[in-house]
């Protein structure tokens, strides 16, 4: 069932993630969170992977897109940022081509299409790497992609993992934004229940409520709600009263 989460810390390293997900005591736990995370490659994350065995980690095609950006910004004017930003272009070109099919049909597609993309662009990158020297900010560009390229065409093995983390991105870029305004949360207290609220907003969104009508309408029946009604609230089983 579709959701939106978010989790108020007070830093960000791996013990705050591995606390959200859970964590493998000694063996499987059935309470920790398995599956497949698509995350950029901050070295935290690394951590959060190993906590339990049944996590596959997928990279993401905008932070490799990215380094090639900031290569271009960084020299005004670099032939391997533009010929990596170009064939990148050609892969996003083509999964907004499968983003409207099935699991099934896009990893169908992504073996016949997609693939020869990607395999091309990984011999382009080992051929550049090998003609720039060592440390320099074109390396450390093509590195960024060589050095998790298992992870960065996972969706090639996966129709339901996308090439990016974009989609989450745009969730939380609202609170980015506005968190300058906002300033503060007051406490610690106060962030948890900021991400309470917050992850049910936009868990509303996603199930197409209007939000101010979901938490109106929420708000209003909590106070009789049975407990163990209270599932009936939630947003993905949300019914407005009549």
């Amino acid at each position: 069932m579709p959701g939106v989460i978010y989790d108020f810390c007070v830093g960000r390293s791996a013990q705050f993630p591995i606390a959200f997900l859970g964590a493998a005591q000694g063996g499987q736990d059935e309470r920790s969170w398995r599956g497949t995370l698509v995350r950029d490659e901050y070295k935290a994350y690394d951590s959060v992977m190993s906590a339990e065995p049944g996590r596959t980690a997928a990279g993401c095609l905008a932070h490799a897109r990215r380094k090639f950006d900031e290569l271009l910004l960084d020299l005004g004017k670099s032939a391997v940022a533009q010929e990596a930003l170009r064939r990148i272009a050609e892969i996003y070109r083509l999964e907004r081509e499968l983003s409207t099919l099935s699991p099934a049909e896009r990893l169908e597609r992504r073996s016949s299409d997609a693939k020869p993309l990607w395999a091309d662009l990984h011999v382009w990158l080992r051929l550049e790497r090998s003609q720039v020297p060592e440390g320099s900010a074109t390396a450390k560009a093509l590195n960024y992609s060589l050095n998790h390229w298992e992870a960065l065409t996972h969706n090639l093995l996966d129709g339901d993992v996308n090439v990016d983390n974009n989609s989450l991105e745009n969730l939380i870029r609202p609170w980015a934004v506005g968190r300058r305004a906002w300033l503060f949360a007051g406490s610690a207290l106060a962030g948890q229940r900021a991400a309470i609220v917050m992850s049910l907003v936009q868990s509303a969104k996603l199930h197409g409520h209007d939000p101010w009508a979901y938490l109106n309408d929420v708000l209003t029946r909590l106070p009789t709600q049975l407990n163990s009604r209270i599932d009936e609230l939630l947003p993905h089983n949300w019914q407005p009263a009549r």
